[in-house]
C-alpha cells in the first residue's frame, strides 16, 4: 500500500510540474511579444555559429545585413557568435535595429555585443516563433543543422499557407549549390516536392539584390 502511495505522490508531483511549465511558456511568450511589438518591418537573418570572424562569409553577412538595414529594416538573428554576430554588427552600423534572439544552450550560444535588443529564451519553439512572427523576410547565411532547421521551417510554413509568401533569401550559391542540385535531382525527381515550389526561394551573392528582392516584396505586399 505505501508503494501506491509513493507512486500517487511521484505522479502528482510530475503533473505539477509539468503544469507549472505551461505558465513559463505563456510568459515567455508575452514578454517576447511586449519586447518586439514596436520593432517595425524587419528581417530575419540566419547563420553559423561556427564561422570565424574574418572569413569570406563573416564579411559577406556583415555586408548583407549593413545593406538591410540601410534600406530601413530591422535585422533580427539568433543573437550569438559567428554569422549571428556578424548580422548585428552589421545592422548595428546601419540604420535599422540590431535585434538578437538568444537561447540558452550549453555550448557556443553567448549574445554578441552588437544588441540593441536582446531577449534570453529556454525554448527553442518560442524562439521560433519570434523569428517568423516579426519578419517579412528571411535571408540564410552558409550555416549547419541549425540554420538548416529554421531555413526548412520557414519553407514549410510558406508551402502550407500558415505563412505569407515572404522572401527566402539564400546567400551563397557556392554554398548551397549541393543542396539544390540535390532537392532538384533527388527530392524533386522522386515526388516529393513539386519543380514549382523550388521557386519560393531565390539564390545569390549579391547583398544589393537581397535589398532589391526584400524591397520588391515589401512594396507588393503593401509594406
Amino acid at each position: 500500500m505505501g508503494k501506491i502511495v509513493k507512486a500517487k505522490g511521484a505522479r502528482d508531483s510530475f503533473v505539477a510540474r509539468e503544469t507549472w511549465k505551461i505558465f513559463k511558456i505563456m510568459s515567455e511568450f508575452v514578454d517576447a511579444f511586449e519586447e518586439m511589438k514596436e520593432l517595425g518591418p524587419a528581417v530575419t537573418l540566419w547563420g553559423s555559429s561556427r564561422a570565424k570572424r574574418g572569413s569570406k562569409f563573416y564579411r559577406l553577412t556583415q555586408e548583407t545585413a549593413r545593406a538591410i538595414a540601410d534600406a530601413g529594416f530591422s535585422v533580427i538573428t539568433g543573437g550569438g557568435p559567428g554569422l549571428m554576430e556578424a548580422a548585428n554588427k552589421g545592422a548595428k552600423r546601419g540604420k535599422g535595429k540590431s535585434v538578437g534572439l538568444n537561447i540558452k544552450i550549453p555550448e557556443e550560444q553567448t549574445a554578441n555585443k552588437y544588441l540593441d535588443l536582446c531577449i534570453d529564451f529556454d525554448y527553442f519553439f518560442i524562439r521560433k516563433v519570434m523569428f517568423v512572427k516579426y519578419a517579412s523576410a528571411f535571408v540564410i547565411m552558409p550555416g549547419g543543422y541549425g540554420t538548416m532547421d529554421e531555413l526548412f521551417e520557414a519553407l514549410t510554413l510558406i508551402q502550407t499557407e500558415k505563412s505569407q509568401l515572404f522572401p527566402v533569401i539564400l546567400v551563397g550559391t557556392e554554398y548551397w549549390g549541393g543542396l539544390l542540385k540535390w532537392l532538384k535531382e533527388t527530392v524533386v525527381k522522386e515526388g516529393h516536392l513539386y519543380r514549382k515550389e523550388l521557386n519560393v526561394f531565390t539564390v545569390t551573392d549579391d547583398p544589393r539584390e537581397v535589398v532589391r528582392i526584400i524591397k520588391e516584396s515589401q512594396k507588393k505586399n503593401g509594406g
